[in-house]
């Protein structure tokens, strides 16, 4: 008897298994497999995962297969180049859209945006910002498809202001002012992410050279106009730059910090202030101390500058079909559901940052992004650092630039000066495809 029930045992598992595989295969039988690849960063998995289940309710036919993770560009690369992508990614800031674009492999979005929106009685264009939306397109087409919008900025510790009685600064004049208190209080005045000056160029540079020469001079910077890169409105903003970091008002060590330890030096109360985008909540929500409150402002302008102080840094998470993709009309059609307003403000809520869709944040939003949606919304015009995604080598050349102004390695005329040179090699360099901000 001991030796026949373990049998017994055995064949009742593989009974299961049998019947478990059978399902499986039947449920699988005539479904469209989607294939989905998304970075994995500070907003996760998990929401798209939702997205997908939700719209598999009511498309039984269809099975979404998504997977993801923080260097997804790196899986990505061979797979377009053997021509055989996912089906719908967001592939990370590490890979090169633009390139893609120029190189047809990736399907223009014209046609679908004429189609209905989800759950509204008007085009799926219709439903965005057009000001974010613009930014993906190409020659007269729409390529590159806007998510969840990324406003950035400053933020500053509410409740250390309060305790100090400190107002946040509206201008140059007053930051310095702030600047000094706070550092005689003991604390640093401003942190960042030193180990990617792209934090510092959005949060320093570029608003103080918008805010001293207007939107047209960080344009011409980005359209490659010979001398704009080193334009006195830039030259303005570069050394109010090294004032900051001559002053003392930048933590001690912030040059070697990545974007996580700099933003928990914020949340833990070291620094006063950091510039960062709208997904500082989401990507800190697991470190931020109970009672956290931080608040968004625009960088403090320059009194007596060109630059309409409404104008607003904001950037898009970006979306693409593959050319090369097998399911080009029903990747659109998930993407439009990923974008439906009913998706949008649930994103908006869950993951504690803004979208790309009009009414998105007609709702009653977190706390800390109130700020931020305010400051888009009256924006006379938003910007962002388009140059970074058009020319790749560029971008990283002109970050080591920025980095080494701050490192005192360069004045700022020299670093302007190697900004300026990178942009006119990048200008007289034919074979780069060139895009312009108009």
């Amino acid at each position: 008897m001991k030796r026949i029930l373990p049998a017994i045992c055995v064949l009742a598992i593989l009974l299961v298994v049998i019947v478990g595989c059978a399902k499986k295969q039947t449920a699988q039988k005539g479904q469209i497999q989607l294939e989905v690849a998304s970075f994995q960063g500070g907003f996760g998995l998990d929401f798209f995962e939702y997205a997908a289940r939700e719209y598999e309710k009511t498309h039984p036919n269809v099975k979404i297969n998504l997977w993801g993770n923080p260097r997804v560009w790196e899986q990505l690369r061979p797979r377009f180049i053997k021509g055989n992508p996912p089906d719908l990614a967001w592939p990370g800031w590490g890979m090169d859209y633009w390139g893609l674009v120029a190189e047809g492999k990736v399907l223009p979005m014209d046609k679908y945006l004429e189609t209905k929106a989800y759950g509204q009685d008007k085009k799926w264009i219709d439903t965005f910002d057009m000001r974010l939306l613009n930014k993906g397109k190409y020659e007269g087409h729409y390529y590159i498809m806007p998510y969840n919008q990324n406003v950035f900025g400053w933020w500053y510790n509410v409740d250390m202001f309060k305790q100090h009685g400190w107002q946040p600064p509206k201008t140059y004049d007053e930051l310095l002012v702030l600047c000094e208190k706070i550092k005689k209080a003991g604390i640093a005045p401003i942190t960042f992410q030193g180990r990617y000056p792209a934090y510092m160029l959005r949060g320093f540079l570029f608003p103080w050279a918008i805010s001293e020469g207007g939107l047209q001079a960080f344009n011409d910077a980005q359209n490659l106009k010979p001398g704009a890169w080193k334009s006195p409105a830039f030259l303005k903003a570069a050394n109010m730059v090294a004032e900051l970091r001559d002053k003392g008002y930048f933590q001690k060590g912030a040059m070697g910090m990545s974007h996580t330890e700099a933003q928990m030096e914020f949340v833990l109360g070291r620094a006063a202030m950091i510039p960062c985008g709208t997904w500082l909540g989401s990507e800190m929500k697991d470190q931020l101390p109970k009672g956290f409150h931080m608040a968004f402002i625009n960088p403090p302008v320059i009194e007596g500058g060109k630059g309409d102080p409404t104008i607003t840094s904001a950037g898009v998470e970006t979306w693409i079909i593959p050319a090369d993709g097998k399911n080009h009309d029903l990747a659109a059609d998930f993407f439009k559901f990923m974008t439906s307003l009913d998706m949008a403000k649930q994103f908006v809520i869950k993951k504690n940052t803004l979208m790309a869709i009009k009414g998105s944040d007609d709702q009653e939003l977190p706390p800390d992004l109130v700020g931020a949606a305010e400051c888009a919304a009256k924006a006379s015009a938003l910007w962002d650092a388009d140059y970074a995604n058009w020319y790749q080598t560029m971008r990283k050349d002109v970050e080591s630039a920025m980095a080494a102004l701050l490192n005192k390695e360069k004045t700022p005329e020299q670093a302007l000066a190697a900004m300026e040179k990178l942009a006119q090699a990048t200008a007289k360099d034919s074979s780069i495809p060139k895009h312009r901000v108009e």
